[in-house]
């Protein structure tokens, strides 16, 4: 996870992962970081209040190089969007509401990796699971969708 990570501590990053330091890349990360989950919508609005007028396909390939890097995560609920977070490398998961499409982490099952553990593997050596749990985030939606409305 990058959260809270100085200029130099993301410039850092990038170069660690074979990655060029692009005030692109920077913006984008940084945007990811601020508001986890977000769409590439989300992060290129955040850019260009940041950096000014840059191009759409300069968000998406920077998005594009970070996730494909293992620098952020692209995740994609049915339904929606693609969405990205700058927590990697551990087997988290999400929970997504029906109703205003919230999006929050889940920590897999502690201790034990049910989710990582296929009753037949087909010969694949499993290292993650996307496990999207669905319901209705407290209380406004939860409180909508109940029948007294």
């Amino acid at each position: 996870m990058v959260s809270d990570m100085s200029v130099e501590g993301r410039q850092a990053l990038l170069r660690s992962h074979g990655l060029n330091v692009t005030a692109q890349r920077l913006a984008v990360l940084e945007a990811v970081e601020q508001s986890p989950h977000s769409t590439a919508d989300d992060v290129l609005e955040a850019v260009e209040k940041s950096l000014g007028a840059v191009s759409r396909q300069a968000v998406y390939d920077a998005l594009t190089a970070l996730s494909v890097k293992g620098v952020i995560r692209r995740i994609q609920p049915s339904r929606s969007p693609a969405r990205y977070e700058d927590r990697v490398n551990d087997n988290h998961h999400h929970i997504v509401c029906r109703t205003c499409a919230a999006i929050v982490d889940v920590d897999c099952a502690v201790g034990y990796r049910p989710c990582l553990e296929a009753e037949d593997s087909h010969g694949f050596q499993i290292d993650e699971a996307e496990v999207i749990y669905w319901g209705e985030c407290p209380p406004t939606c939860q409180q909508s969708s109940s029948p007294s409305r």
